[in-house]
């Protein structure tokens, strides 16, 4: 610094350091006489004396020539027209601001009206002098902005205790080089940069940080140094200025802390200058720093202050030492939330972690990928810097590694899926580097240990597979090379829904898309393995139809869209031989395809489909073609026998004439730019049942329990020219979800409801939890099922007009494009999951695991009132709710934790009643198909946030959330519970029962099996058959031995199930025999024994039955003469209760002793009580809730003396 003696031409020098790389601001090529003025002026003000004067009303620099003796006026307009922009000035003269002042001015009134990128430094205010002190050296302002650290430890050490051995000479001897962290000097400029960036920081907005201290080297250094000009310039009462302000900053107490470094720094010096080689103690700012920082992730959150160590945990990613603390501390604060990483980002976070993918550091390797995860969590836009820099191989090479555990691999797979998402140079740099071989070899032979994790992690290999070769045809080829369709359809049975959505995802993008005209042939794949492969792939989509899980249906419609787009043709072909008479002796050979029924304009429609999701009789729809429909299909309908998809062949001869293929030519399509019939030539026809296949399963799809999905299906139908409606339009606001917490993730919002989710060996927890849940304890229920929240433009499907959308006015085909394709949506709502925090705390866990333990002991005290209580009566109504009905209630469910009752009438109208306070809740449609019939209603996950289940008498299940909450109710996920029927059959008179303990829906009907669904995996589990000729007429599963259930036929014949057991069918018994009716209410005795039985015909009998005595029930009640209608068991209680047609309801012990006759209403004319509908105990009290024909819900409980 020299005191200022140095001459002010080679002050600035150390500038040029930062520019060895870059063009100079001021070199223009094309104005050669401009270049050598503006030089040659700056050359005159860097060799003499730079004054600012005030001349009348104009402001002027003046600079003083040391040959002449005058001040030689320079305008500042002359000054900026010569300079240009970009431009750094700095003026370091008394009244300095009088000229930034007139910058400002002047780059207001400019007359070209675009932004200028001008920077402005100013040693003082306009009516400001420089201070005169020898505390100071003459240019005080610029010795701050080229020497900093040593500026800074002059000023301070005057203000230090250690004044008294601390000299100038001194401080100009601290050994050491500033671009080394390891020497005095070095850590002092590392520790000055951390606090003035932490400083500007916290003090300035995000959008000026960004430009002043992260987009230019020089401007950051300078910047860094005008701050502690700042500072020290105040303490001689000036105040420098700049262009663009900043607010003062010389109080900010970043500066103590830099005080303190300094000292202890300062402290060293003079025994390091007595003895170089004495050893150099660091400083412990950065420990003390991250400690800070710690405490704040320990307490803080988004709505608190920002952490101000943020900048600062950067600059400790520099150093070796404190390196991996700083990464785990960053880790935590970018799982916080996207607010987080926004703010990481915003600090300059993403040149420091792509710097550090060039480590080999091994123990870095899983906390770099779970930041790398989290950032592009949030920012897509990464991907491009990463494949530029080569980071896609450290990704490849950590989801190679075997000594990862797979849920950090998944984090890999995810930020590999990230770089080839729509990009390109992503997908061909990573084809190059062999990721299609490193995924499908972890596919081939997955992990056999961590089954607790290793679904993510095949989820994961899935949708980076799809994004890899999505629209790439080269990486498509190679994938079917290798086999990867096979592979990938191995995964469809896999128990997590999020799997089997995935890996559908993968086979739907290895479909080529019809429209597409980049596309090419290639020689080494030929169009037979082509159509082998693509055949296999369809087959497997076909199987899963009938899945049970709405992400994956949406899939499976995705991926049949894009089948559609390359074999519109044919499939058109396959609809119309539909519609055919002569094709009846075709479909005999293709799955269920019973009840093609006419309806009015001679339109049909099918009503079973076995393979997949039943089509249901009471659809209603229309499918139009746009072929004319011969007169004899209008008249009579087609039956054909049952054949279970896993049995079809692609091998059946082709039942379409080569006219009937030609006939349907007019709704073919365009692949492109071609010239007519050659475009299809790439496009061989598959074997026609697979086409037939594919349009019963779309026909399916078009009326699925899931609104969304059933829209999406008759959108792909209208694609090959089928037009389906509906009698009466689904209202998708019926549907309408909450907004989503991230709109960028296609408002899909994933469950996090698992408890005890913990796992891992990770430093901190590192480790994502599982995708599916460990089997639950007694108390814990099913998995909560995502809701599906769709894309509006997916909601409501484009009008075909005439049924087909590519055709034009004049018939002609017309080319399409994606927008006429359903959207997949797996792959952004399985990133919402890395969006979200994943290393759940201790106290987190603990909140939800108390809230369930309190209700746990409510239920357990509840249950033993229950078991020693001693009803005379049950028959005190407390409420009635006249529900308003047309059809009467025909189901009611209480709820265990609130006065509430939950009633639906035939019409599938559900209503929410608070029956404390005599006021409805809700009241919604359960859907808005013009066919209704409800079955049961049933609770699901009793002691968390409940679901509403609701079955449907054609097999539909819908699952509702907030339904207690007027107009919030929002549809959680549907599916069909019943497959497979015998032909021939309208009405499936659908039963239901829930057991919580496994998580198991039991469904049946008129049908010779029933379906057992593990809701948990929202997947069918079994399929349970019988050879009796009758349906079942009741079903009712144990709560409390998971697996088994009790059946009620017809017939009488009552049968007990235990799924568990090798020979699952326990036992046969047919108690009701004097009075042969079909069994209307089926249910186990209250208690832990699952050997008792309580069954109720028609006829009005009711039997209680042991299991190990099959040939007779040990006590029998003839509760009604005939007409029995209701029968309802408690679950803990001694109690069941009968309900009749006659208007009658009775209450029974266990015993047999009749405790309770309900036969009037409590009013005052005495009114009679309806027609008994239905009947349901309250699971933990001794209440009973009657719903009647005349549409009232009766609440009652025990008038007589009951057991506290």
């Amino acid at each position: 610094m020299n005191d200022g003696n140095q001459e002010p031409g080679t002050r600035y020098n150390w500038t040029l350091l930062w520019r060895k790389s870059r063009s100079y601001a001021l070199l223009v090529a094309n104005m050669q006489k401009l270049r050598e003025f503006c030089f040659t002026i700056m050359d005159m003000v860097c060799q003499n004396l730079l004054q600012m004067v005030k001349f009348g009303s104009s402001i002027r620099c003046c600079y003083y020539h040391k040959s002449y003796t005058q001040y030689i006026p320079l305008p500042i307009s002359d000054l900026d027209s010569w300079i240009k922009t970009p431009s750094i000035y700095v003026f370091d003269c008394s009244s300095a601001g009088m000229i930034v002042n007139a910058f400002i001015e002047l780059l207001d009134t400019s007359a070209t009206g675009a932004p200028r990128d001008c920077i402005l430094l100013a040693a003082c205010e306009a009516h400001e002098t420089l201070p005169q002190s020898i505390e100071f050296p003459a240019d005080v302002f610029t010795s701050c902005l080229t020497t900093p650290i040593k500026m800074a430890l002059r000023w301070f050490c005057k203000r230090s205790l250690l004044c008294d051995f601390l000299t100038h000479s001194l401080i100009d001897q601290i050994p050491g080089r500033q671009n080394d962290r390891k020497t005095l000097l070095g850590e002092l400029n590392w520790i000055f940069t951390a606090v003035t960036d932490t400083i500007a920081w916290n003090v300035l907005p995000r959008d000026l940080f960004q430009r002043l201290f992260r987009q230019d080297l020089l401007v950051a250094s300078l910047f860094r140094n005008f701050l502690l000009a700042d500072r020290i310039m105040r303490s001689a009462n000036c105040s420098p200025i700049s262009h663009p302000m900043l607010p003062p900053t010389h109080q900010h107490h970043m500066w103590d802390a830099w005080d303190m470094a300094a000292e202890i720094c300062l402290s060293q010096l003079p025994s390091l200058v007595e003895d170089p080689t004495a050893e150099f103690q660091s400083s412990p700012f950065f420990t003390e720093q991250l400690t800070a920082f710690e405490v704040w992730l320990d307490h803080g959150s988004e709505h608190k202050k920002p952490p101000e160590q943020l900048p600062i945990v950067l600059q400790v990613l520099l150093s070796q030492c404190h390196r991996f603390r700083a990464l785990v501390l960053l880790g935590r604060f970018l799982d916080m939330g996207s607010w987080a990483v926004d703010l990481a980002l915003s600090v300059g976070i993403f040149p420091y972690v792509l710097k550090l993918l060039q480590t080999t550091t091994p123990e870095l390797r899983q906390i770099l990928v779970f930041i790398w995860t989290k950032i592009l969590a949030l920012d897509k836009s990464c991907q491009v810097d990463l494949v530029k820099d080569g980071g896609h191989t450290y990704f490849i090479r950590f989801l190679d590694s075997i000594d990862a555990y797979p849920e950090q691999r998944a984090m890999a797979a995810f930020v590999l899926a990230v770089v080839v998402d729509g990009h390109r140079h992503g997908q061909e740099a990573c084809i190059e580097a062999g990721l299609i071989h490193v995924c499908l070899k972890h596919l081939a032979s997955p992990i056999p240990s961590e089954t607790q994790s290793k679904p993510l992690f095949l989820q994961w290999l899935c949708l980076c597979l799809g994004k890899l070769w999505e629209d790439y045809a080269e990486a498509q080829i190679l994938s079917l090379q290798a086999d990867s369709h096979a592979m990938c359809s191995s995964l469809l049975s896999e128990p997590q829904p999020e799997v089997r959505a995935s890996a559908v995802f993968a086979l739907g993008t290895l479909l080529e898309l019809g429209f597409d005209p980049s596309r090419v042939s290639d020689e080494d794949f030929d169009d037979d393995e082509k159509i082998r492969a693509e055949a296999a792939i369809v087959k497997s989509l076909l199987n899963v139809v009938s899945d049970g899980s709405p992400l994956v249906r949406t899939e499976v419609v995705v991926a049949l869209s894009r089948f559609v787009s390359s074999h519109n043709r044919h499939l058109k072909a396959a609809a119309d031989a539909y519609l055919l008479p002569q094709t009846n002796s075709l479909l005999s050979s293709l799955p269920t395809l019973a009840h093609v029924k006419c309806v009015s304009g001679g339109c049909i429609y099918p009503t079973s489909y076995s393979h997949v999701s039943t089509v249901p009789s009471p659809m209603r729809s229309m499918l139009k073609a746009g072929s004319v429909i011969p007169p004899g299909i209008r008249e009579g309908k087609a039956t054909i026998s049952s054949s279970p998809i896993t049995n079809y062949g692609l091998t059946h001869g082709s039942p379409l004439s080569d006219d009937s293929s030609q006939r349907s030519d007019s709704g073919s399509l365009n692949y492109g730019p071609s010239n007519g019939a050659g475009s299809h030539a790439r496009h061989k026809m598959l074997d026609n049942a697979v086409y037939l296949q594919c349009v019963l399963a779309m026909c399916t799809l078009a009326y699925d329990p899931s609104p969304q999905i059933a829209g999406l299906g008759r959108q792909v139908l209208s694609m090959i020219g089928i037009e389906q409606t509906i009698a009466k339009p689904l209202k998708i606001k019926t549907f309408e979800p909450a907004a989503a917490p991230n709109p960028s993730l296609a408002g899909l919002v994933r469950s996090n409801s698992w408890f005890d989710m913990s796992g891992g060996h990770l430093p901190l927890s590192f480790r994502t939890p599982p995708v599916s849940p460990p089997r639950s304890s007694y108390f814990t229920g099913m998995r909560r099922v995502c809701s599906l929240e769709f894309r509006p433009n997916l909601l409501d499907p484009p009008d075909s007009g005439l049924g087909d959308p590519f055709l034009g006015s004049d018939g002609a085909p017309k080319v399409f494009d994606r927008s006429f394709l359903s959207q997949s949506v797996i792959y952004n709502w399985s990133c919402g999951h890395f969006s979200r925090p994943l290393l759940a705390t201790n106290d987190e866990r603990g909140h939800t695991t108390s809230k369930r333990e309190d209700k746990e002991k409510i239920v357990l005290d509840h249950i033993v009132k229950c078991q020693r209580s001693s009803v005379s009566q049950l028959s005190e109504p407390i409420a009635r709710w006249d529900t308003k009905f047309q059809t009467g209630a025909k189901t009611a469910v209480l709820q265990p934790f609130s006065p509430v009752v939950v009633a639906a009438d035939e019409s599938e109208q559900i209503r929410v009643w608070n029956y404390e306070e005599a006021s409805l809740l809700n009241c919604f449609d359960n859907h808005d198909y013009h066919d209704k019939g409800i079955s049961k209603l049933c609770l699901v996950n009793e002691l968390d946030d409940s679901l509403l289940l609701v079955a449907s008498c054609d097999g539909s299940v819908r699952v509702w959330k907030d339904y207690t909450i007027r107009g919030k109710q929002r549809f959680v996920t549907g599916f069909l519970s019943i497959q497979g029927h015998r032909t021939g059959i309208r009405s499936l008179n659908t039963v239901v029962d829930w057991q919580q303990q496994s998580g198991f829906l039991y469904a049946s009907g008129e049908l010779p099996s029933v379906m057992v669904w593990d809701l948990e995996k929202e997947q069918l589990l079994n399929s349970i058959p019988w050879s009796s000729e009758c349906g079942i007429s009741a079903i009712s599963a144990s709560q409390v031995h998971g697996g088994q259930f009790v059946a009620g036929f017809f017939d009488g014949t009552v049968r007990v199930y235990d799924i568990r057991a090798p020979e699952q069918l326990t036992s046969v018994s047919q108690p009701h025999t004097q009075k042969v009716g079909k069994v209307v209410g089926i249910g186990f005795q209250p208690g832990l024994d699952p050997l008792k039985i309580v069954s109720a015909s028609q006829a009005g009998d009711i039997q209680f039955l042991d299991i190990r005595n099959q040939k007779e029930a040990y006590l029998t009640i003839d509760a009604h003469r005939g007409s029995l209608t209701a029968l309802a068991v408690h679950r803990h209680a001694p109690l069941i209760a009968s309900g009749s047609a006659k208007q009658l309801i009775k209450v029974f012990s266990l015993e047999g002793e009749q405790l309770g006759t309900i036969r009037y209403y409590p009013t005052f004319m005495g009114q009679k009580i309806g027609s008994v509908s239905c009947l349901a105990f309250h699971p933990y009290q001794v209440l009973l809730a009657a719903g009647s024909a005349d549409a009232c819900v009766s609440i009652y409980v025990d008038d007589g003396p009951r057991s506290r």
